[in-house]
């Protein structure tokens, strides 16, 4: 089998950059540099246990490239990923570029629906000075966010994980006060979830649905009297959206009485919605 053969084999799946997934998938399974895969043309690609075989059969299903590699990037940093968590994606990074410039030195933050980590354990790398817990509900999913804290270096001392049900909150009256609480809970509408890309099916339903309206998350935590509570002096929410949930998130902020900015990402759609509570100005 040939860099080619692999190409073509991903295009007729219907995988857009086909040719950047091949190169990837033989990096990983033959173990080549890109240089040496560059190198070796056409000729057939070294795969003697059949390991690059599965892999590319798995990606023509529609199985989840990060997935199958086991680590992805983001950030500055790299990332072990599995079905027991949402695939980190770059629209998320503009939550750790902000709150990594708005915090204050030797802040305390709070990551809600975690998943792997990527965003707590990013914004520690990033601000040395900071500390934070980050909650999910599944105990696989904080295995996995406690490995990657442990692969990026980020201690137990700055960063303590713990299972909790974001929409109940009633761990939130032992954990103290929070300079901002992140996150990017489920927010896709039941009605929506099937009509994504074949690859959203092998991620956990649980991480991506909002409830039928795709708001259940955001207004637990806005209008939450638990949560609000948890906010310092000058603290704020900060939340990833989906891109048509801007109007949504400024009239739950209207109806809180909070002050609310609205983030657009790289491709200029909103993404991120800044919240300030009353109390907290």
């Amino acid at each position: 089998m040939t860099l080619q053969d692999i190409t073509a084999r991903l295009a007729a799946a219907g995988i857009e950059d086909a040719r950047r997934e091949a190169q990837l998938l033989a990096e990983h399974f033959c173990a080549l540099s890109p240089l040496a895969l560059r190198q070796m043309a056409d000729a057939p690609l070294p795969d003697p246990e059949g390991a690059l075989s599965r892999a590319v059969e798995q990606r023509a299903a529609r199985f989840p490239l990060q997935y199958i590699l086991g680590t992805w990037g983001f950030w500055r940093q790299e990332y072990e990923v599995s079905p027991d968590c949402l695939i980190p994606r770059p629209d998320t990074e503009l939550l750790v570029d902000y709150a990594a410039r708005k915090l204050p030195q030797g802040g305390r933050f709070i990551d809600l629906c975690t998943g792997s980590g990527c965003i707590a354990i990013s914004l520690l790398c990033e601000r040395p000075d900071l500390s934070a817990v980050a909650v999910d509900l599944f105990d696989a999913t904080l295995s996995l966010a406690e490995r990657n804290a442990r692969r990026n270096g980020v201690g137990e001392d700055r960063l303590t994980l713990i299972r909790g049900d974001v929409l109940r909150g009633d761990f939130m009256a032992e954990l103290g006060s929070f300079d901002a609480i992140l996150s990017n809970p489920p927010y896709i509408t039941p009605a929506v979830i099937d009509t994504l890309a074949p690859e959203l099916a092998f991620e956990p339903r649980a991480a991506l649905d909002g409830g039928e309206d795709g708001l259940i998350f955001y207004r637990r935590m806005i209008l939450g009297s638990d949560y609000r509570a948890a906010l310092k002096a000058g603290g704020c929410f900060i939340f990833e959206m989906g891109y048509d949930q801007g109007d949504a998130l400024r009239a739950l902020a209207a109806e809180a009485g909070d002050a609310c900015t609205v983030h657009r990402d790289l491709g200029g759609q909103e993404r991120m919605a800044v919240l300030t509570p009353p109390h907290t100005l």
